[in-house]
């Protein structure tokens, strides 16, 4: 039987859904279909009800499931038991990231890391802070980094760094000379926004909230699903926004672009995420340690 049709069979049980399961997997929603087809004319039974728009686990289904859990953890501990034998810090690990980490944090910190341990091949998965989650719970990717809350119990949540969020105008704006500014006084301008799902439009709606607004005290004039996007969205005069400091260095030093901190300050996490695994691996320790160690020594910046 092929791991990979177990895999996906895994992602849809856990989901309940084919159509998120493809998302999360990063394949279209007929390969996932056609894999879990291969994997029940294997057993010869179905595995899923499909009626009613709705999914859910027919009694064969939720044993597969059950079994399925275990093999993944097996696989995992057998890896893991001989690298320590062998005292080898090698393999492969899947990290995923939400959108403004893996473009302004990772590619220096996974850069030092490879270069002092290049026996571990590392892959990069690109999503939102939603979708990096539900790859974490589906066994997906080893590690996640995100920005904002999780709310989810099941897994280990590890703050690594401190992110400032602050408003960006164009140079030219009546509001570029602020040295600080409230929320209420950008109500009135077009705001420029992140999709649903991202941890920068999360940990703005919470600022919303706990200022006593909702959502829809913001102008909102345009959606765009990434922080490059949104900057350039700024710098053509189409609106203002709130973004993380790490990601306009450059459109700072450039000076096509002018930050002013918000008052009261407004910051979140970015967190490590994993599953609550009983086993270790190497690698992931390993990996874990270095991203500590280089958090603590770029904190500051």
């Amino acid at each position: 039987m092929s791991d990979r049709r177990l895999q996906v069979f895994h992602a849809v049980a856990r989901l309940l859904s084919f159509t998120k399961a493809a998302e999360v997997l990063h394949m279209t929603q007929p390969a996932v279909t056609f894999q879990i087809r291969q994997l029940e004319e294997q057993f010869d039974t179905r595995l899923f009800d499909r009626t009613h728009n709705r999914v859910s686990l027919t009694e064969a289904g939720r044993i597969v499931f059950e079994y399925a859990e275990k093999i993944f953890e097996q696989y995992a501990e057998m890896e893991n038991a001989i690298r320590e034998m062998t005292d080898d810090i090698s393999g492969s690990l899947t990290i995923g990231a939400s959108t403004t980490i893996s473009e302004y944090m990772l590619p220096a910190l996974l850069g030092e890391f490879n270069s002092k341990n290049p026996d571990v091949r590392l892959r990069l998965r690109v999503s939102n802070t939603e979708g990096i989650v539900s790859m974490v719970e589906n066994n997906i990717i080893d590690l996640g980094v995100v920005e904002g809350l999780v709310n989810n119990k099941n897994l280990l949540v590890e703050v690594c760094r401190q992110d400032e969020l602050v408003l960006i105008v164009p140079p030219k704006h009546e509001l570029a000379k602020n040295e600080s500014i409230k929320l209420k006084d950008i109500l009135n301008y077009p705001f420029i926004c992140r999709e649903e799902g991202s941890g920068t439009r999360e940990v703005i709606l919470d600022y919303l909230y706990s200022l006593g607004m909702d959502k829809h005290a913001m102008n909102t004039c345009l959606e765009l699903g990434s922080p490059e996007a949104v900057k350039g969205a700024v710098e053509a005069g189409m609106g203002l926004t709130i973004v993380s400091s790490a990601s306009i260095t450059k459109e700072l030093k450039l000076g096509s672009l002018v930050s002013i901190p918000l008052d009261p300050p407004l910051s979140r996490d970015f967190s490590f995420v994993r599953q609550r695994q009983k086993f270790k691996v190497r690698a992931m320790e390993e990996l874990l340690e270095f991203a500590r160690s280089y958090c603590e020594k770029h904190a500051k910046d």
